[in-house]
């Protein structure tokens, strides 16, 4: 008697803030208890889900009708129930009371510290039915299931882009509004999306918190730490359907398979250059700009990109993680393991159209290919001298400002190229690796070598 009677009072006072909310209408497709009826459950009748109490059904409801009565008042974004907004304002307020016992790391949410756990554990409890993959999280499964299926449900109603997930179009959109509303609050740069700044905030804190179990190498990402691994087992799971090459990252597939449809979407506006690939084009406009923001902090040597400077911070610390499993030789990053591989295997995958020469990587196929065209597309702005290499443009600058970045150690003389000091540094050691065929005589310059070799081909006397 008592559940039915209050079954009525909550009938009555939710149609009684309907009649306020609403101007006196009851709201349409919504079926409530009927107390006369004896049934404890209450149907939605626009999808025909069953809930258990009135309260859940109202909740569930505001899914068909877009009702967020609740609001932040600080960035006015509106959530369908209470409880998501005390989620969401731990993002202002910077709370995180759920801490991991193994790390130490803190979480806004618990759900959030019950997937970090599983970094940890390596759980991943939800398999793909179809590929067997396994994932950590229930939502990535059902995102994973939709490559299978290729369905992509959501469109943007701009420029018509269609998207797999609605949090992807969420993103998607923001392009076209120009929207960051996330500020580091340490150096003031802007995001669009609150992960972003997350991913950001940790190139001030340093923390790097996901460790490959193989070499020990720490990652600020779990999604970098994935690339990484694959670098040891050599899982390549993303192959091209034209010719059946095989990527360790989806992104390097999608860039491949523009050589085959020669498409070329981003376009430079200061010099007109189209590019396959949105890194290519990035590193494109420094050129223009001639930003280099990462520094190092040990010679003061600064790079256009993060991942230069890291490769670059192995010259000091002698770390060399990549090794050939052919001969055993180590190397300081993957791009030129890969080139040393094709020693071994022989496979030179790049030809030139124009004279059929063949090379093992696609950058010097490119360099080759000016010496065809005769593009020279980097330009001194002091004196205009233009080059086909960015290397050698580089190189040439240094004429103008007098630097010297390549000191000796031994004697403190200092050179603008690092092939000079290697030079000088034989006259230290006493190294000659150049030696003449003919009679043996070694030279600790190439150049001194091929003067040399004049003296036997002029038929002259060979000195002692």
């Amino acid at each position: 008697h008592w559940e039915n009677t209050n079954g009525l009072l909550l009938n009555h006072l939710w149609r009684s803030r309907d009649c306020f909310i609403n101007g006196g209408q009851k709201p349409k497709n919504l079926l409530v208890c009927n107390s006369d009826s004896g049934n404890k459950s209450t149907k939605c009748s626009v999808c025909g889900k069953t809930f258990s109490s009135n309260f859940k059904m109202r909740k569930h409801y505001r899914i068909h009708t877009g009702e967020k009565p609740y609001s932040c008042k600080i960035c006015r974004k509106a959530f369908r129930e209470s409880k998501y907004l005390s989620v969401h304002m731990r993002t202002h307020t910077g709370e995180k009371p759920y801490s991991c016992e193994t790390c130490g790391k803190s979480f806004s949410q618990n759900s959030h510290l019950s997937s970090h756990k599983r970094t940890h554990t390596g759980e991943k409890p939800h398999p793909c039915s179809t590929c067997g993959r396994r994932f950590a999280e229930a939502s990535a499964l059902r995102n994973h299931m939709l490559t299978h299926t290729g369905e992509k449900p959501f469109s943007c109603h701009i420029c018509g882009k269609i998207l797999r997930y609605s949090s992807s179009l969420s993103a998607h959109m923001k392009i076209h509004t120009g929207e960051k509303p996330f500020v580091c609050k340490t150096c003031g740069k802007c995001f669009s999306h609150n992960s972003s700044l997350i991913s950001h905030m940790r190139i001030h804190t340093g923390e790097k918190s996901y460790q490959c179990t193989t070499c020990g190498r720490c990652f600020s990402h779990s999604t970098t730490l994935l690339r990484h691994t694959r670098s040891h087992t050599g899982e390549r799971p993303y192959s091209c359907a034209t010719c059946g090459k095989c990527f360790s990252q989806k992104v390097n597939l999608n860039v491949h398979m523009r050589t085959h449809t020669g498409e070329k979407p981003y376009l430079c506006k200061t010099c007109g250059k189209r590019f396959s690939d949105q890194s290519g084009f990035k590193r494109h406009m420094t050129i223009h700009t001639g930003e280099r923001p990462y520094i190092c902090k040990t010679c003061n040597k600064a790079f256009r990109y993060s991942v230069h400077l890291m490769v670059h911070m192995r010259t000091h610390t002698d770390e060399r993680p990549y090794f050939c499993k052919t001969c055993g030789r180590t190397f300081s990053d993957p791009s030129t393991l890969r080139k040393h591989t094709m020693t071994h295997t022989g496979e030179r995958s790049y030809s030139c159209q124009t004279c059929g020469k063949c090379f093992s990587d696609n950058s010097n196929l490119l360099r080759h290919m000016r010496t065809h065209t005769g593009e020279k597309p980097y330009s001194c702005e002091i004196c205009s001298k233009s080059f086909s290499q960015s290397s050698n443009l580089m190189q040439h600058i240094r004429t103008h400002t007098g630097e010297r970045p390549y000191p000796c150690g031994i004697c403190d003389k200092s050179y603008s190229h690092s092939c000079t000091l290697l030079k000088h540094m034989r006259s230290h050691s006493g190294e000659k690796p150049y030696s003449c065929e003919l009679c043996g005589r070694c030279f600790s310059h190439k150049c001194t070598l091929l003067k040399h070799m004049k003296i036997h081909t002029d038929g002259g006397a060979v000195q002692s």
